[in-house]
């Protein structure tokens, strides 16, 4: 049901949904961006899209918003970099701030504070672009840029001979490489929503892993919810989900992937603080799992602002 008392706090603001950007997940944000901006359209609020391709500050100046709804993907969106901006110009925003914003972003940094808190992650060594590429003892790996999203530049390498190819593969998208030990397993992702975890999300790809045609292709993957793991691990995902959420000083919606490997451990990927926000993508999908609609989800999300 549509909160009547939001919309009448959001009835003064002009709101500016910001999208596109300049990373790799150009295409995927714009459709984001305008899925949200319809629903913000049809509710009659006083809204405008930015494509922050442009010259940002100048456009938002003139268009005298004075609340931002984020949904810009990758860097210099999902990064701490425009919350940042938007803080110096003095107008709310959906979402992560800068701290959360940049640690989530970075693999190594992030991986880095799920180990000190005691929670599963997978082992890993990172490198720099210049560095020489380490020796591996044990295979398979997966090979990823370390601030990137959307599974861009992912390579899984089950050999030796193959990691030199992957490495390169992802240095075109970042100066730094994550090389991390492959879990196999159930992937998984838990939504949160105001520190909640949502109904989790099982997802089985249609091909080898969750990569970019997996998650983005009509038919690419088979969703499952709630997802079909063990009680313990199944309760165990949604707290780890919750706790670091709350550690990271995460705010509005976030989703976490991570895999239940064959022993039913719980191992945590990553976080994303800017999730997509197409009516098919996941964390709109679990959150209608629990009879919320698409635009109740999007103006839960504009809460977080206020």
């Amino acid at each position: 049901m549509i909160n009547s008392s939001l919309l009448t706090k959001l009835s003064n603001k002009k709101i500016g949904v910001l999208y596109g950007g300049t990373s790799s997940e150009r295409e995927i944000s714009i459709k984001s961006g305008k899925a949200i901006l319809s629903v913000l359209d049809k509710l009659k609020l006083n809204v405008c899209g930015i494509d922050v391709d442009k010259d940002i500050v100048k456009e938002i100046r003139e268009k005298k918003i004075n609340l931002a709804y984020l949904a810009l993907h990758g860097n210099l969106g999902e990064d701490g970099t425009i919350q940042g901006m938007l803080e110096m110009l003095g107008i709310p925003y959906t979402g992560c701030g800068v701290l959360a914003s940049s640690i989530s972003m970075n693999k190594d940094i992030s991986k880095k504070l799920f180990k000190h808190t005691g929670i599963l992650t997978p082992d890993w060594k990172t490198l720099m672009r210049f560095d020489s590429i380490p020796e591996i003892k044990i295979y398979p790996v997966v090979v990823k840029p370390v601030s990137q999203g959307s599974t861009i530049g992912v390579s899984i390498v089950k050999e030796a001979s193959k990691l030199a190819d992957a490495v390169k593969k992802a240095l075109k998208y970042d100066d730094d490489v994550l090389i991390e030990q492959f879990i196999g397993g159930k992937e998984i992702t838990v939504g949160i929503i105001d520190g909640k975890a949502l109904p989790i999300v099982e997802i089985i790809p249609k091909g080898h892993f969750y990569d970019f045609e997996s998650k983005y292709q009509k038919n690419g993957s088979e969703y499952i919810i709630p997802a079909k793991i063990p009680k313990k691990s199944y309760k165990v995902a949604q707290n780890n989900a919750e706790k670091l959420y709350d550690i990271l000083r995460c705010k509005g919606v976030c989703r976490f992937d991570m895999i239940i490997d064959l022993n039913d451990r719980v191992w945590v990927l990553e976080n994303n603080t800017i999730p997509g926000m197409t009516e098919t993508s996941l964390i709109p999908y679990a959150a209608k799992s629990l009879s919320y609609s698409f635009e109740d989800l999007v103006l839960k999300i504009l809460e977080s602002a206020l």
